[in-house]
C-alpha cells in the first residue's frame, strides 16, 4: 500500500534507498554520513534489555496505536483510513517482544569475538565488498573524513555485508513494541510515527520493509529517526 498526504496530489521526490526497493540497495550516504556519531545509537539499540512483556493486542484496537493515528491524521495530513487499513494489515508478534526482552549480549573477551567476526569467510566478503564499491568508499572517506576500511567493517558487522538484514517486517516489529507495555513503548512509538513519514515521504510500501526485531532496517541497520537525521542522496539520483 502506498501512504499518500491527505488531499494532496504532491508526489513524493526522494526514494528510501538507492533503488526503489528499501532492502534490495546500498546507499553509502546512509553508512557515512552518520558513522561520525553512529557508535553510539548503534550500540544503544544492540544494548536493549528486558522490559514489561504485554500481553498479544489486535493494533487496530490499541489506545496508543490510535491516539497515533489521530496525532498523525492532524500533524501530518495522513489519511486516517490508510493508516487504520495498515494497522489492520500488521501484526502483533509475541516472538518480537520475546527477543528484545531477554537479557542482554554478555560482555565477550576479544578472542571470543575474533572468532566470530574475524575469519577467512569474512575476510573473503569484505574484500569482495570494499571492491565492489572502491569508488564510492574512496569518496565517503573524502567527503566525511571515515576510513574506507571502518565502513565497510561497520557494514560487516552490521549486516554481514549486507546480507543479513533481519527477517521481521519492520511495521510489525514497531508496531508490536508501540502497542506494547515494554519499557521503551514511547520511543517505539516515535519510531513508528518516523517509519510512516519516511515510507510516505520515499513513496515505499510500509508493508513491504524488512528488519531487525527492534525496526531497524537497512545495510546500515538504521532506526527510523537515524535515517531522518542522518541520510543523504549521495548519489544524485533524487533517492536517499
Amino acid at each position: 500500500m502506498r501512504l499518500t498526504r491527505k488531499h494532496s496530489c504532491r508526489p513524493a521526490v526522494l526514494g528510501l534507498m538507492t533503488g526503489s526497493d528499501m532492502n534490495s540497495s546500498f546507499d553509502f550516504s546512509v553508512a557515512t554520513v552518520a558513522l561520525r556519531r553512529l557508535v553510539a545509537p548503534l550500540l544503544g539499540l544492540s544494548l536493549l534489555v528486558a522490559g514489561g512483556v504485554a500481553n498479544a493486542v489486535q493494533l487496530t484496537s490499541s489506545p496508543r496505536l490510535l491516539q497515533m493515528v489521530d496525532e498523525m491524521v492532524a500533524e501530518e495530513g495522513f489519511s486516517r483510513s490508510q493508516l487504520l487499513s495498515l494497522l489492520a494489515q500488521a501484526e502483533f508478534k509475541q516472538s518480537i517482544l520475546d527477543a528484545i526482552s531477554r537479557p542482554a549480549e554478555k560482555v565477550l573477551e576479544w578472542h571470543e569475538y575474533r572468532q566470530i567476526f574475524v575469519t577467512n569467510q569474512r575476510i573473503s566478503r569484505g574484500l569482495e565488498f570494499w571492491q565492489k564499491h572502491e569508488q564510492s568508499l574512496e569518496r565517503a572517506e573524502q567527503e566525511y573524513g571515515v576510513p574506507a576500511q571502518i565502513i565497510a567493517a561497520i557494514i560487516g558487522v552490521e549486516t554481514y555485508y549486507g546480507r543479513q538484514k533481519g527477517g521481521h517486517r519492520v511495521v510489525d516489529a514497531l508496531a508490536t513494541l508501540a502497542a506494547s507495555d515494554y519499557r521503551r513503548n514511547d520511543f517505539f512509538l516515535r519510531q513508528l510515527k518516523a517509519f510512516l513519514i519516511i515510507s510516505r515521504q520515499e513513496q515505499q510500501n510500509p508493508l513491504d520493509a524488512v528488519g531487525s526485531y527492534a525496526g531497524a532496517f537497512g545495510i546500515p541497520q538504521f532506526i527510523p529517526t537515524s535515517f531522518q537525521q542522518y541520510a543523504v542522496d549521495f548519489d544524485g539520483d533524487g533517492q536517499r
